[in-house]
């Protein structure tokens, strides 16, 4: 997925990542290491909701869908893409939850 967004985004990745397991893993450290041309990772502590931006994406999308009466998962499923699909044309409510965190990209 991290080579898909460089394609089709055409340029340098930042990944802020949290320390699951699964993300530490020995072929994942050596991806990032053989491709920190183009990826720079941020390690998060293992539990810090408050450090990472993407919890407040969730909680925007939660916010907008929370009185949903669906009928089925897809419709859900639908109806997060929708509001994703509208967070990524606002840049100023990404840059909203990165500030948020009180975390720097000049750090």
């Amino acid at each position: 997925m991290v080579i898909r967004a460089r394609t089709q985004l055409g340029g340098p990745i930042v990944l802020v990542w949290d320390n699951v397991r699964l993300h530490l893993v020995t072929p994942l450290r050596e991806f990032f290491e053989a491709n920190a041309d183009w990826l720079t990772v941020f390690q998060l502590p293992t539990y810090a909701p408050d450090l990472n931006p993407q919890e407040g994406i969730w909680s925007l999308v939660k916010r907008d869908i929370g009185n949903l009466a669906a009928a089925d998962l897809s419709q859900i499923a639908r109806a997060v893409k929708r509001k994703l699909k509208q967070i990524q044309y606002r840049p100023d409510l990404v840059d909203g939850c990165f500030v948020s965190t009180g975390l720097s990209a000049d750090d």
